[in-house]
């Protein structure tokens, strides 16, 4: 990543979106550090959550599990702490609780690095829009 690169939420959104469906957490992260330093301090906790949690996926594909355990258990912590509120349409309480499932797969042994990455890029997918009934 350049030095300067400052994308707008929505660019490092997708961007961290199509890296993880290619397999590069790692990458991902990189674009969703640049958000986390340069985007709104309000919404820092949440990029460096986000952040982290990939940093997780990359461990678990490197095969460090207590690593990627404990990045995912602080990005999920981040991300809790945003409640139901949902910047982005993202369900970040959704996005945590699959962050802990991956790190339950780690300390059951069943962790792999394809499914706990399509785990959770099911979940950095926008929700849909809430309607009231």
């Amino acid at each position: 990543m350049p030095d300067d690169y400052a994308p707008a939420a929505e660019e490092a959104l997708e961007e961290a979106r199509k890296l993880l469906a290619a397999g590069r957490p790692f990458h991902a992260h990189e674009v969703l550090e640049a958000r986390w330093k340069t985007g709104p301090d309000e919404e820092r906790e949440m990029w460096q959550g986000l952040a982290q949690i990939c940093v997780g996926l990359t461990h678990i594909q490197r095969g460090n599990f207590s690593g990627a355990a404990a990045l995912l258990t602080r990005g999920s912590a981040r991300l809790g702490a945003y409640g139901s509120t949902r910047p982005y349409r993202l369900d970040l309480r959704a996005l945590a609780v699959e962050a802990d499932a991956v790190t339950t797969a780690i300390d059951e042994g069943n962790a792999d690095a394809g499914s706990a990455i399509a785990a959770i890029l099911t979940r950095l997918t926008p929700a849909p829009p809430r309607t009231l009934s």
